[in-house]
C-alpha cells in the first residue's frame, strides 16, 4: 500500500514521527557528482549573496514557522518576485506599444498592412 503525504495521514506514521529516516547511522554525504547531477536536473546554480544577519534570522524564523528550510523559501520568494516583476514590465511595454499604435492612428506599419489585407481577403 502506497502512502501519500496528505493532511489526513495517520500521525503515528514512523516517517512523520521521525522514527524512520532521521538516523545518522543511515545518512551519508552525497558525492560531488551526485550533487552536481541533482543541481543540473533541477536547473540550479549555486550563488553567493551577503545578507544582514538580522534578515537571515528573520527568514529562518519565518521558514521554521512554515515547516520548511529558509533557502528553499528564499528561492520561492525570488521566483515569485521575478514572475510578478516580469508581468509588470510586459504590461507596461504592452501599454506603451498600444499608446504608440493609437498615436500613429492605428497604423503600425507592416502589421497593420498585413491585417488590412487579411480583412479584405475574408
Amino acid at each position: 500500500m502506497m502512502m501519500t503525504n496528505t493532511p489526513n495521514r495517520d500521525a503515528r506514521d514512523p516517517w512523520d514521527s521521525g522514527e524512520l529516516g532521521q538516523s545518522l547511522e543511515h545518512a551519508e554525504v552525497a558525492s560531488t557528482e551526485e550533487m552536481q547531477a541533482v543541481d543540473e536536473s533541477l536547473g540550479l546554480q549555486l550563488v553567493s549573496i551577503r545578507l544582514q544577519r538580522k534578515l537571515i534570522a528573520t527568514l529562518k524564523f519565518i521558514a521554521s514557522h512554515h515547516g520548511i528550510g529558509y533557502q528553499p523559501m528564499v528561492r520561492d520568494l525570488l521566483n515569485r518576485f521575478a514572475v510578478s516583476e516580469m508581468q509588470q514590465i510586459l504590461q507596461a511595454q504592452l501599454a506603451e506599444s498600444q499608446r504608440q499604435a493609437d498615436a500613429a492612428g492605428g497604423n503600425v506599419g507592416p502589421v497593420s498592412e498585413f491585417l488590412e489585407r487579411e480583412r479584405k481577403r475574408a
